[in-house]
C-alpha cells in the first residue's frame, strides 16, 4: 500500500479547501474544480480506524488530524469562529484533542499526543 486518502463530500471543494489550508496549513496538490487536493510535506504512516465511537462519549469523527500544536489551531479555529463540539481536552488515552465542525458540516478531530 502506498497512501489511504479519505474523500470528503463538498458542494463547493475549493472553498472548503481554504479550511484546511488555512486551519492547518495544507498545500493544495491538485484542483480540478470537482476535486481539490491537498496535501502536506513530510512522510506519514497510512493508517485507518474503525469507530464505534469517538470517545469519551462523541460521536465518530470524519477525519481525524494530529497536529504538533493543538491549543494553536484550537485559538486559531475560535478566532475564525468555527463551531468547536468537543472542547479542548487532555482525554484519559494520551491524548489532547478537540473537535470542529468544518464549512460543509464535517466532523473533525484535532489531536496531539502528549509530551
Amino acid at each position: 500500500m502506498l497512501r489511504i486518502v479519505p474523500n470528503l463530500r463538498a458542494r463547493e471543494p475549493r472553498a472548503l479547501a481554504a479550511f484546511y489550508r488555512d486551519l492547518f496549513g495544507l498545500d493544495i496538490a491538485m484542483d480540478f474544480g470537482w476535486i481539490a487536493t491537498l496535501a502536506a510535506g513530510g512522510t506519514m504512516t497510512p493508517q485507518l480506524s474503525l469507530m464505534s465511537e469517538g470517545g469519551a462519549d462523541t460521536d465518530v469523527p470524519d477525519i481525524s488530524i494530529e497536529v504538533d500544536d493543538v491549543d494553536k489551531v484550537h485559538a486559531a479555529a475560535l478566532a475564525s469562529g468555527y463551531e468547536i463540539v468537543h472542547p479542548l481536552t487532555d482525554e484519559a488515552w494520551g491524548v489532547r484533542r478537540f473537535f470542529v465542525r468544518d464549512p460543509e458540516g464535517h466532523l473533525v478531530n484535532v489531536l496531539s499526543h502528549g509530551g
